[in-house]
């Protein structure tokens, strides 16, 4: 079959030396870079860009999938002034999404374990 190997969208190359993030500074555009998230899709890169563009320094994010064999995505982002450089505000635009996430997980265990309080007779046991 002339299909590639499933393993290669998400795994690493770490024998070839294949990196997770690559940053490329933009020489046409001031205050720009583009950053490569290698073996990640449209999930993670519409994440990033959501939470970018809440960034009042960023005055442009957004990403693009070069094909669907090719698994990375490119996410360009340009800040508004030279103060502030695209490394930081994604770096700060990662740590937003983390607490998010663990907002969310902890609301999640409060709400489960409350309901398995109220309904601990109704279930039989199953939870």
């Amino acid at each position: 079959m002339n299909a590639p190997e499933r393993s290669s969208a998400f795994i690493l190359d770490e024998d070839s030396g294949e990196q997770k993030v690559t940053y490329t500074t933009d020489t046409k555009v001031t205050n720009a870079g583009t950053f490569r998230l290698n073996k990640e899709d449209h999930t993670i890169a519409n994440l990033f860009r959501m939470q970018l563009l809440r960034d009042p320094s960023v005055r442009f994010a957004g990403y693009y999938h070069p094909h669907p064999l090719v698994y990375y995505i490119n996410l360009k982002v340009q800040t508004t002034n030279s103060n502030v450089a695209p490394v930081e505000v994604l770096s700060s635009a990662i740590e937003d999404l983390t607490n998010e996430t663990d907002h969310l997980i902890t609301q999640f265990q409060d709400a489960t374990e409350s309901w398995k309080r109220e309904h601990d007779g109704d279930m039989g046991g199953q939870f």
